[in-house]
């Protein structure tokens, strides 16, 4: 279906919410109008609504009263209202919504658009007046660059847009830096010449003249001071009035920055998998008011002049709300777009979880809002996952702990530094030596990393360093893979983990892991019949690892294409249902686990 406006039909037979697939609402307008009448918080981000008396677009949780039928348009992307001349409510904020996760991964064309939409959802990759890279430079326009990275013409790439989801890349581009533009407004008091910049505007003059001809108002309307009803922000009914939070110039942001997510979300289950792989100084794993607070350490460039920045945050959940908290330092807020996307990636906040069900539930039962922890930091996790490689978890946390201590940079004090935080995380120039590496070697040895593992932390960082790997969401996924593994002590478990987490990629399944391998009796099959998913009787003999990852991966292809939250899944609670008796009677083992932190 191409994503376009679905005007409401006359109002007929009502149908039944409970049946219908949040991934699929937005296809049925009868669905989408009794889901903004419910203010269900599973369809956040799957729909938006203009309605044509006020010339305003809103999510479906918003607080206002439900406008007639007969005034409504429904649109799958935030986008496509803009285009059809509706301005953002200012109230339920669509800036807060979860983004669409995952659209198709059997249409070619909409694989190739999903993945140039989530290149331009990256504020790294907007245009900057100053400090732009000298390959950004040499490369051209933005358009150009994106299409010569897909292998397509910009002729074509903005056909291929309008087809599917209604807009041109430039469109869908400037929706996306006005509604980033509108949060920093709203949540920061970071001058209006910075959030221009930020937001990839060249001057404050085209700034102001975007807002006013997309939103009618100017963008320091935004900031007059008023007493603004809590409900309304926060889209949740029932609470009084409160005034905004003043803002003050020292310090971190007093008014935290809120990002959404769909419910419901196992947050029990991300608090164990962080506690385990915590690194003391570098962050911080506990308790909170309602429920789990993370905080931790992070450094980043500046998107407009390329400055190192260095500094901390913190998250809390709202669950009541259906929302997280981002707080974090001074330091790090020039380059608040690029870390508000990071920390989405990392919570894992755009998963739709009833998608995910409707393909795992039936193998283990519901997952209860099961999220894959991302990455902050792409290279870091890369790091983890090499030092991780055939040893436990806690093993692994210890020397990621050592080579904190020994060659992370201690973070600058600075007022509101959360206890607990101390180290930053060695950066790829750090980790990339000198000379022959020879020294970064020696120094890795003594804090017991092996030799193999020395050579592909030296390879991946000089790699990371030089430009020829990026490790993030926005990465081209084979060509990372294929990256990965042409490094030496780097292979398949280790290249699907890092898919898994830095690059996000919902499917990736490492294949070659025990853990997985024991939970779905794989590493019983025999050698001559790798594609049996398990013994029909008996233990039998061990195949080879090879004859082990084919059988493993034969075993997930019901789960495409979210096996990444079946790996963890298992890692966490266990075999599937279906085969967790085959498991408790599948003989133990004292082969260590290759989970990496």
């Amino acid at each position: 279906m191409s994503r376009r406006r679905l005007d409401c039909p006359p109002a007929g037979p009502q149908p039944d919410l409970r049946s219908a697939h949040p991934g699929h609402l937005s296809q049925d307008a009868d669905a989408c109008y009794l889901a903004l009448q419910t203010r269900d918080a599973r369809f956040d981000g799957q729909f938006f609504t203009g309605v044509t008396s006020t010339g305003i677009y809103c999510r479906p949780v918003c607080a206002v009263r439900a406008p007639k039928r007969e005034n409504c348009r429904f649109f799958e992307l935030a986008a496509q209202a803009e285009q059809a001349g509706f301005r953002p409510c200012l109230r339920c904020r669509p800036e807060l919504a979860p983004q669409l996760g995952a659209w198709s991964h059997t249409d070619a064309t909409r694989i190739m658009v999903a993945e140039a939409a989530r290149w331009l959802d990256e504020p790294a990759h907007w245009p900057r007046p100053h400090g732009a890279s000298a390959q950004a430079r040499s490369e051209g326009p933005l358009m150009a660059r994106l299409a010569a990275r897909l292998g397509v013409s910009d002729r074509h790439l903005r056909r291929l847009f309008e087809t599917t989801l209604g807009v041109s890349p430039l469109q869908y581009l400037q929706t996306q830096r006005l509604l980033c533009a509108k949060q920093l407004l709203a949540d920061t008091d970071l001058p209006i010449t910075e959030i221009a910049l930020a937001s990839g505007f060249a001057s404050v003059r085209r700034f102001n003249a975007a807002f006013l001809t997309h939103y009618g108002l100017s963008p320091s309307a935004l900031r007059r001071p008023r007493l603004e009803p809590a409900r309304t922000r926060d889209a949740t009914p029932g609470a009084r009035p409160r005034a905004v939070e003043p803002r003050t110039p020292s310090g971190p942001a007093t008014a935290p920055i809120r990002l959404g997510y769909r419910p419901p979300y196992d947050l029990a289950t991300l608090g164990r998998f962080m506690a385990a792989r915590a690194v003391m100084g570098l962050e911080t794993v506990e308790p909170s008011v309602d429920g789990l607070r993370l905080q931790r350490t992070l450094q980043l460039q500046a998107p407009a002049d390329g400055r190192r920045l260095t500094g901390w945050l913190r998250v809390e959940w709202q669950p009541a709300r259906q929302q997280v908290q981002l707080s974090l330092s001074d330091a790090l807020r020039p380059a608040l777009p690029s870390l508000i996307r990071r920390v989405r990636q990392w919570l894992d906040l755009d998963a739709d979880p009833a998608a995910i069900d409707a393909v795992l539930a039936p193998h283990f039962g519901p997952l209860q809002g099961l999220r894959v922890p991302g990455a902050l930091d792409g290279f870091e996790m890369a790091v983890r996952a090499i030092l991780g490689q055939q040893i436990t978890v806690a093993a692994a946390r210890t020397l990621c702990q050592r080579l904190v201590t020994q060659l992370g940079a201690p973070l600058p004090p600075e007022p509101g530094l959360p206890p607990g935080l101390s180290h930053l995380f060695p950066d790829a120039a750090t980790l990339a030596g000198e000379g022959d590496g020879s020294a970064l070697c020696a120094t890795l040895g003594a804090l017991g990393v092996v030799r193999q593992r020395q050579q592909a932390i030296l390879a991946l960082a000089r790699a990371v360093h030089a430009g020829q790997l990026v490790l993030d969401g926005s990465a081209p996924l084979a060509a990372t893979l294929a990256g990965l593994q042409a490094l030496p002590g780097v292979g398949d478990w280790t290249a699907q983990y890092i898919a898994m987490r830095a690059l996000r990629w919902p499917d990736a399944f490492p294949a070659g892991d025990v853990v997985l391998q024991n939970a779905l009796a794989t590493r019983l099959v025999p050698a001559a019949a790798p594609h049996r998913a398990r013994p029909a009787t008996g233990p039998g003999p061990r195949p080879s690892p090879r004859a082990a990852a084919q059988a493993t991966e034969a075993a997930s292809a019901p789960w495409r294409p979210w096996r990444s939250y079946a790996v963890v899944r298992i890692w966490e609670h266990g075999a599937p249902t279906a085969l967790q008796a085959v498991a408790d009677a599948a003989p133990t083992e004292a082969d260590m686990t290759p989970q990496s932190l």
